[in-house]
């Protein structure tokens, strides 16, 4: 059979687990990355049961959980500290399979990117054309020159505002604001306090915390607000709104001195397909989310390992999308609502009367009740290998 050719838009955690699928089948992978190098620069990420296996699927596992950290308590509070409810972490890995997985992006990313020949990335690539096919063609610029590249496949790994996406689906309206802002940071040290993967909500406002691989801890607040508002120090603006909360909150602002924030956007308008002739996206450029499952990369993992499997042995490559299509697109869809919908429950809740009664509701919740529930997210499986 002839070498079958795939290039990847957008080298992140979606386009890297891509290219990591197709790589293992046969084909032989361009991935084309915007930024000029990758930095060290980022934010934690929490790998919940079905991220890991589907990173088990692509080979990396192991490394990868070698590299983060498992086995905290979790739950959520009230910014006074009262506990809403609290699972031990022996029974968060018995009821979702396994422990969730707190690591630094960029060491993340490190790890794809090393399961990857480095000449198969391709940095400073700017798409700026994108023809559907079969077979399919992408036009990129780097260092100011032109260049056309035709493939069996292209997927569209390009994130949130997706090239890809708006190249051939112009007629989705692209990302929607929904309504919150959120500062993240990591310690700059590792962390010597109790360590917990624990979420605090007061009305509008939630503070979030989850350690790390390397000791440190990651957190990440969020506050309902207009969008692109910014503060001349962004730090002072979180400890401003949240340096009286329950400890350790204030403790881990102290111990932080680089923070990061951005506003929450999410595709409102699901997608009537994700495929368009022999492309094919995935990730965030297929169906961005909100935060509050925690689900963006997994999802991201799943795609990748999902397109991979049915690509593999494939005689037509339009028959393995389309079957990938039927498969992702009702679970990702799903998933990007429930998230919304948890937002709205959560974070974003702003009525006394509403908070009350939510924290109520939880408190009166047996955790294995909402840990079963999380179990259709997160029990996930990848398909069996043929």
């Amino acid at each position: 059979m002839t070498e079958r050719t795939a290039v990847v838009v957008g080298a992140g955690i979606g386009g890297l687990c891509a290219g990591l699928g197709l790589r293992a089948r046969g084909w032989r992978v361009t991935i084309l990355e915007r930024a000029p190098e990758f930095g060290t620069v980022g934010s934690g990420i929490t790998l919940m049961s079905n991220a890991l296996a589907g990173l088990d699927a692509l080979g990396v596992g192991e490394r990868i959980r070698a590299a983060g950290a498992v086995e905290t308590p979790g739950g959520a509070r009230t910014s006074d500290g009262r506990w809403l409810f609290r699972v031990e972490a022996a029974t968060l890995a018995d009821r979702l399979g396994t422990a969730s997985l707190g690591i630094h992006r960029a060491t993340l990313h490190e790890l794809l990117r090393s399961a990857l020949p480095a000449d198969s990335i391709v940095t400073g690539a700017e798409v700026v054309d994108v023809l559907a096919g079969p077979p399919a063609e992408v036009g990129y610029l780097r260092d100011g020159v032109r260049h056309t590249l035709r493939a069996d496949l292209v997927v569209g790994a390009d994130g949130l505002r997706s090239t890809v996406r708006s190249r051939l689906w112009p007629e989705v309206p692209g990302p929607t604001y929904v309504g919150s802002t959120t500062w993240r940071g990591i310690t700059d040290h590792p962390w010597r306090g109790e360590l917990l993967t624990a979420i605090t909500w007061a009305p509008g406002a939630e503070f979030g915390m989850v350690p790390l691989g390397d000791g440190r801890v990651y957190w990440f607040a969020a506050l309902n607000a207009p969008a692109g508002q910014r503060a001349p120090d962004e730090l002072q603006a979180v400890r401003d709104r949240f340096g009286d909360w329950h400890p350790p909150i204030p403790a881990l602002l102290d111990a932080t001195s680089t923070v990061l924030r951005g506003d929450i956007h999410h595709l409102g308008t699901p997608l009537p397909t994700y495929v368009r002739g022999a492309v094919v996206l995935l990730g965030d450029a297929a169906h961005a989310m909100t935060p509050n499952l925690g689900q963006g990369a997994a999802q991201a993992i799943e795609d990748a390992v999902v397109l991979g499997a049915f690509l593999d042995g494939a005689d037509e490559v339009s028959n393995a999308l389309l079957r990938y299509d039927r498969e992702r697109r009702p679970r990702s869809q799903m998933i990007a609502r429930a998230s919304y919908r948890i937002g709205r429950f959560g974070q974003q809740l702003e009525s006394r009367i509403a908070v009350t009664l939510r924290n109520l509701t939880l408190r009166l919740t047996p955790s294995d009740t909402a840990l079963r529930s999380m179990n259709r997210f997160t029990g996930w499986r990848p398909p069996p290998a043929t």
